[in-house]
């Protein structure tokens, strides 16, 4: 191995993933990235924010703020995900009987899923704050599939009640936007942050 590439190696810092999502985890090792995860367990009924938006960026820095005190020379990225549906903010469900009512109003409807991304680079004492939306269209459902669907327990582990990587995709209609987005990562988001910091997504492929 040339210096150049021991340098190169040296330069990039460890990725570390402020969140116990197993689909975030396996979305970014799909793109090479693997991350150190390591869950905030921030209090996330902490902060009250009616835009969604907002909600998403403020609760991902909190989450990535967190975390970054237990590493040093790394990238800690934090992430949070919403449904909004006519004005209303969701979260993961608090139990069956709310994932049911919830897919009550989602069926046959559409939703914005919002996701926060947090991006502290330790080196740099630098930190970028972003948010990504992808609109998404639910099928039209019997409460026969609704309280199936729910019976796997897949929605009550996801915000908006649902994973469009697991039993929920034969719910979804469509989407418009970006479709890890709705995995709870947007990939071409993280890659244009990482830009900003400097680095190459390519430089976490070893």
């Amino acid at each position: 191995m040339s210096s150049y590439q021991v340098f190169q190696i040296m330069k990039i810092p460890p990725f570390v993933l402020a969140s116990a999502s197993p689909a975030r985890r396996r979305l970014l090792q799909t793109v090479g990235i693997e991350a150190i995860v390591r869950p905030s367990d921030f209090d996330e009924s902490q902060i009250e924010l009616s835009d969604p938006a907002e909600l998403v960026k403020t609760l991902a820095r909190y989450k990535a703020e967190t975390v970054a005190p237990q590493f040093e020379s790394s990238l800690i990225m934090g992430c949070d995900s919403v449904l909004s549906i006519n004005g209303e903010i969701y979260g993961k469900p608090a139990d069956i009987s709310e994932a049911i009512a919830r897919w009550q109003t989602m069926q046959g409807n559409f939703g914005d899923l919002y996701t926060g991304h947090a991006l502290i680079d330790i080196n740099q004492n630098r930190t970028l704050v972003k948010s990504q939306v992808t609109r998404v269209y639910f099928v039209q459902m019997s409460d026969k599939a609704i309280k199936a669907y729910v019976a796997t327990g897949e929605p009550l582990k996801c915000a908006g009640a649902f994973a469009i990587e697991g039993f929920g995709s034969f719910f979804v209609e469509k989407i418009a936007g970006c479709h890890s987005n709705v995995i709870g990562l947007s990939l071409p988001l993280l890659r244009q942050m990482l830009g900003e910091l400097g680095y190459d997504v390519t430089d976490f492929w070893q």
